[in-house]
């Protein structure tokens, strides 16, 4: 589904931050390290994409300062963040296995998950058999019409040992501590009530053959050495479409749940958090009727969340019901519809990362990791969706606008962070921001001028401040040193 998009983005890194060094792409240069407090921009205008600026000092508190002050309360801290980034759908890892060679591979993903050396990806999702961007339609469990197979005897993960499960090693081996996600798009076939990938219901004599599956699954990512840290349950459980997808209502899911999923898992001994919904930010009702079963909710993580739809407030509403539930952003996706660098990247600043951290998320992530310069590979889905970077058949490397507004929370924001109370004392609506808390002990602050005019930012983190002068539409990330 498409949306309109609007904005950009500032990000200022608080203090010698371990781990914001540059890397390819990124368009950065040495600067002096005098001072300590390090700051990278990305302008509307594209004159700097994570650009590292000069350093600026921090000094004791001065509230006759003026500017656009920023008050950070290092005393509370909010929830965890568990990561920033993007899924690695069947098309992505294509591209990234087959569509370059071994050198420029590791050079890419180097970049893309070393926070050192590129943006620090952390966090990655990826589908349970086809989706709308894969080579192709298929399950982990695929029959001729009119068979079943009640013992999952036919299971197999052979199609993700193509490209998939080759690229996740490689990546795993700059990114250890990677936390994945899994989704599916679609149970197979013969346990719907349309005998389709496309559309139709699970069927409720196949609830237990399908939590089965789940367990399945993860146990043979295990054997391969990968550890899937989150399942949803289905992606975009109120969507059918013409490619891999399935109808399930809340109360068919709370069902699947309750007497299904979650005992399997917790019989089988298998550690990995449930997310709920996995859909729009339109019906915050769909988590919140799950999360109130006593039995359902004790197997629950929490839910997760598209912005197709809605609004990202839907996720505060979420947490006021249950504070103690986890929120997750999920998908998003950038395209043609919307070619502007500034709005994109405001749009984004504003609504997926700033605006999900303040509304109680553990992570963002955005959809494609790559695609190429058709926009594809394609499964029947979105005709033109843009991927955080382009590979194209010749080889060549393009760093989209959803790049460089990933990379100013990845880069910083490191697993584990917490994110801290932050208030604007003279709120200015064309001012957005969000801090954190790293657990090296160094902070940091991103803030968002979506104005027309620069802006003079005064952040005061404890009994010290910092200023900088923060260019039209733009995004700057900021640390006290430790």
């Amino acid at each position: 589904m498409k949306r309109e998009i609007g904005y950009l983005i500032g990000c200022c890194c608080i203090g010698l931050l371990a781990g914001c060094g540059g890397g390819k792409g990124t368009e950065q240069e040495p600067g002096n390290r005098a001072g300590n407090v390090r700051i990278w921009v990305t302008t509307g205008d594209q004159a700097k994409r994570l650009h590292e600026e000069q350093p600026v000092g921090a000094t004791p508190v001065n509230e006759s300062m003026t500017g656009h002050r920023i008050i950070i309360d290092t005393a509370q801290h909010l929830q965890e963040i568990e990561g920033y980034g993007a899924a690695l759908t069947g098309s992505s890892a294509y591209l990234l296995n087959k569509e370059t060679n071994s050198v420029k591979r590791a050079d890419l993903i180097k970049e893309l998950f070393d926070p050192e050396n590129g943006i620090g990806i952390s966090y990655l999702r990826i589908t349970m058999g086809a989706s709308d961007f894969s080579l192709e339609d298929f399950t982990y469990n695929d029959l001729e019409p009119g068979e079943t197979d009640p013992g999952l005897e036919h299971f197999s993960i052979e199609k993700d040992q193509e490209d998939l499960i080759p690229a996740l090693r490689q990546i795993l081996t700059v990114a250890p501590d990677l936390k994945i996600m899994a989704t599916p798009w679609s149970p197979p076939a013969w346990m719907k009530t349309n005998g389709k990938l496309a559309g139709g219901k699970l069927k409720p004599e196949w609830y237990g053959t399908y939590a089965d599956y789940f367990v399945k699954y993860l146990r043979a990512y295990q054997r391969e050495g990968i550890r899937i840290d989150a399942i949803s349950v289905q992606n975009e459980p109120l969507h059918e479409a013409a490619y891999p997808s399935m109808r399930m209502e809340a109360e068919e899911q709370l069902d699947f749940i309750r007497n299904h999923l979650g005992p399997a898992l917790e019989k089988e001994n298998i550690n990995v958090k449930i997310l709920l919904y996995d859909h729009n930010w339109d019906h915050p009702d769909y988590p919140i009727s799950i999360l109130k079963d006593p039995v359902a909710g004790k197997y629950v993580a929490g839910s997760a969340f598209h912005a197709y739809a809605g609004d990202v407030s839907a996720m505060s509403k979420v947490h006021e019901a249950y504070p103690d539930k986890g929120l997750y952003f999920t998908e998003i996706s950038g395209g043609e519809w919307a070619k502007n660098f500034s709005d994109n990247m405001v749009w984004n600043m504003k609504h997926i990362f700033i605006g999900t951290a303040r509304n109680w998320s553990k992570n963002a992530l955005l959809w494609n990791l790559a695609l190429d310069e058709n926009f594809g590979p394609l499964n029947n889905g979105c005709k033109d969706c843009r991927g955080v970077i382009t590979i194209a058949s010749s080889g060549e490397i393009s760093r989209n606008v959803e790049y460089y507004a990933l990379g100013h929370f990845s880069k910083f924001v490191r697993p584990g962070a917490r994110r801290l109370f932050s208030e604007a004392v003279s709120p200015d609506r064309k001012i957005e921001q969000v801090a954190f808390s790293n657990p090296d002990g160094s902070g940091v602050v991103v803030v968002l001028n979506d104005s027309e005019e620069s802006r003079k930012i005064v952040v005061q983190w404890g009994g010290k401040q910092f200023s900088f002068v923060q260019a039209p539409f733009s995004v700057a990330s900021c640390l006290m040193e430790k």
